[in-house]
């Protein structure tokens, strides 16, 4: 059996190569395509090391397989260079892999930051000086460099960053009750540790330990399988359980968009209250009172009605103080800044900016005279535009565009997301009513313009003379 599955590979040796490298060359691209500009998870940040080692580390493995091809045709000096190229780019893939580690484990050990740098120049210095000295030929040059850069970057490194994937994993990703993601990522962390073993110990056999006793020729002896089989497996573990764990940057943003929601929405409720009890609780009581205090005056002093109605009174009173105190308690905060520093606040907001490109435009002869509630209003409508843009039509850019003139503010947010048809809305959502809620609060109108597959239009005009 044995010997079937060695000459099996054997005969498919550049189809296992090609795999091993796609397989490498794949988890860096997807790592390197996922946006991950404006995410608050330190594996954001770090996952830009694990890309460049699965790009350069792919390409490495090509090379076995395309080198061969070019010496066909190239002189003897460029297929040199080409194999000293192909053991460069090994060193340069695990000391991205190293970094990767470290970056994962800065919080917990800081120094740990810069080590990988340092060794890969030590390393790579020492190796190519003794290299070149006592080794003669491009070929042994070659074996021997690609077993030292094994053992002194691949195993390390490949331990450290299966270390530092669990360890993120455990620290960032469980605590937001993303289980599924936090197994995937300790499934990774098991196939980087595995690859760690392949890669960094199973070497070419060479004439000192531990090359002599564990290398490449046993494996094929024992199993008839190659390492790059396995070195293969280990890497495809490694590419499905990083590009699932990508998923984790959606629900990132997912519960960014309902986090703001939720403030915009929590905001409005309060100020809904507030006018219910000013407009409806407050008028009622104050009304019972001047009934009271009628019917008191035709009372006597001093009699058993006059003493209940005179508590009445007093009672009613207390009733309007304490839910004008509730009233104050709801009311936000006035604003202290004017409507440009509220857009600008709003267009450059870091949480919106990880989703879409807004711009701000901003035309109008002097700066329109607004009091703090109709700042509070209009700051309100272009928020919920924004969150509603980020929630449903997912566009690519969003122009927020003031305009003021003719005793009129003009406030258009232009995007080129998904759209809809407003025709096809039995009814709207509570964002859309407490927009035109607030639209009749400050006086002017709103209106949406929209259309499926062409964006959407949302524009607020509102007269300036309106308090």
């Amino acid at each position: 059996m044995t010997t079937i599955l060695r000459d099996f590979f054997d005969l498919n040796n550049e189809i296992v190569f090609f795999v091993y490298g796609q397989v490498f060359f794949v988890l860096g691209l997807a790592i390197a395509l996922q946006s991950r500009r404006h995410s608050r998870l330190e594996l954001a940040r770090s996952l830009r090391w694990l890309a460049f080692f699965g790009l350069a580390h792919g390409f490495h493995e090509w090379g076995m397989l395309l080198i061969p091809i070019q010496a066909l045709y190239l002189p003897p000096d460029a297929v040199a260079f080409l194999r000293v190229l192909r053991v460069l780019l090994l060193g340069v893939s695990f000391a991205a892999l190293f970094q990767f580690g470290a970056d994962l484990l800065r919080d917990r050990w800081p120094w740990l930051y810069v080590l990988p740098l340092g060794l890969t120049a030590i390393g790579s210095t020492l190796l190519i000086a003794v290299a070149l000295k006592e080794l003669p030929g491009i070929g042994a040059w070659e074996q021997w460099a690609s077993i030292g850069i094994r053992y002194f970057l691949g195993f390390p490194a490949g331990l450290l960053a299966a270390y530092g994937l669990r360890y993120q994993a455990k620290r960032q990703i469980r605590p937001l009750g993303m289980d599924r993601i936090y197994r995937v990522l300790r499934l990774g962390g098991l196939a980087l540790a595995a690859y760690a073993f392949l890669a960094g110990l199973v070497v070419p056999y060479a004439g000192f330990f531990p090359a002599n006793v564990l290398n490449q020729s046993l494996l094929v002896n024992v199993l008839g399988i190659p390492v790059y089989v396995f070195r293969s497996l280990a890497g495809l573990v490694l590419a499905v359980t990083i590009i699932r764990a990508l998923e984790v940057f959606d629900v990132e943003i997912d519960r960014m968009i309902e986090e703001m929601e939720l403030e915009q929405g929590v905001a409005a409720e309060r100020e809904r209250i507030g006018r219910e009890l000013h407009d409806g609780a407050i008028q009622r009581v104050y009304t019972a009172g001047l009934i009271i205090e009628s019917a008191r005056r035709q009372v006597e002093d001093g009699g058993l009605v006059a003493q209940r109605l005179d508590r009445a009174m007093t009672a009613l009173n207390e009733s309007i103080a304490s839910l004008r105190a509730y009233m104050t308690d709801l009311r936000s905060e006035p604003v202290t800044f004017s409507l440009l520093e509220g857009l600008e606040q709003q267009t450059e907001d870091p949480r919106l900016g990880a989703l879409m490109d807004i711009s701000l435009e901003v035309s109008w002869p002097e700066a329109p005279a607004l009091n703090p509630s109709q700042i509070t209003h209009i700051l309100a409508i272009v928020g919920e535009g924004l969150a509603n843009a980020a929630r449903h039509a997912r566009p690519e850019q969003v122009r927020v565009k003031a305009t003021g003139s003719n005793g009129q503010l003009l406030l258009q947010i232009v995007d080129d997301g998904a759209g809809f048809a407003p025709e096809n809305q039995v009814q709207e959502g509570y964002g859309l009513r407490n927009m035109r809620d607030r639209a009749r609060l400050l006086g002017g109108t709103l209106t949406i313009d929209s259309e499926p597959g062409r964006g959407t239009e949302i524009t607020l005009a509102v007269p300036l003379e309106a308090k």
